[in-house]
């Protein structure tokens, strides 16, 4: 079964995002639990929750994507900035919770300075302190491109960082193909050798979602910009590979890209049509 959804608004409701999705033909979704940008979180409704968790099983939904806002830094010089980004992901988790058995995507965070280790350790502490072992959401770290100061623009500082967490269970990995290709992994020349290494240093069964993105820069770039299906450095052969390979067979691909919901709706029409069982 190929997953396939996009990000989406928040903003009507969450079984609002269910239909929207399955409109374009998606069935799997992102969208922020909060104003990207922002603190400031809706009232959660049981209902509207209950609501989705039925449709998405009457259509064969797979678990969405919950993104957290882009504004979090785990590993930040500044003690106000690391207690915000905790406050706001233990709200987070415990919204999820009407939800359960999905996920919650971060960005691992900049270390400003303070140089990777030092991150590295401040974002698994932080994670082990709003992790619970009753939960049932899977938490997971985004791989980064490497622009800055940021963590996670390797494997091995992503192995680092779930090699100190504690309730290991309860933690994952979505792969980004902008920022991978763009921290300087081939996974247009060489998927398979990709993958391997990944397996080998954090491993597949760890890997629990895919942002499927072009890149506006070439490979090694560090730049973190993305680009729409098939116009960018990576191109609509490479995500057809990506979307087809049987190691990644069952993940929801969510599509990042610079596009609105008739765009979106053309490029998982196009992987569909590309689609190779």
């Amino acid at each position: 079964m190929l997953y396939l959804g996009c990000h989406l608004s928040s903003t009507k409701g969450f079984l609002h995002m269910g239909e929207e999705a399955l409109s374009i033909g998606a069935n799997t979704f992102q969208f922020f639990t909060r104003n990207p940008r922002g603190s400031r979180a809706k009232a959660m409704d049981e209902q509207d929750a209950a609501a989705l968790r039925r449709f998405m099983e009457e259509h064969g939904f797979s678990a969405f994507v919950a993104h957290a806002p882009y504004t979090l830094n785990a590993c930040s010089a500044n003690q106000q900035t690391r207690e915000f980004a905790l406050e706001t992901m233990t709200d987070d988790l415990a919204r999820l919770e009407y939800l359960p058995g999905n996920l919650y995507n971060f960005h691992p965070g900049s270390h400003v300075g303070q140089g990777a280790e030092e991150g590295i350790r401040q974002i698994a502490a932080a994670l082990n302190q709003i992790l619970q072992p009753g939960q049932h959401t899977t938490v997971l770290l985004e791989t980064m491109a490497g622009k800055g100061s940021e963590v996670g623009r390797s494997f091995e500082e992503l192995r680092a960082i779930l090699e100190q967490v504690e309730l290991k269970d309860k933690m994952g990995v979505c792969l980004d193909t902008c920022h991978v290709y763009d921290a300087g992994y081939d996974i247009v020349n060489d998927l398979d050798g990709v993958l391997r290494e990944f397996d080998r240093v954090v491993g597949l069964d760890r890997l629990r979602a895919v942002h499927l993105n072009d890149s506006k820069n070439p490979m090694g770039s560090h730049k973190d910009r993305h680009e729409k299906i098939g116009q960018g450095s990576l191109g609509l052969e490479a995500a057809v590979r990506i979307v087809s390979h049987p190691l990644l067979q069952g993940l929801p691909f969510c599509l990042e890209t610079p596009n609105e919901l008739p765009g979106y709706q053309a490029e998982i029409a196009l992987l569909r049509s590309r689609f190779q069982r």
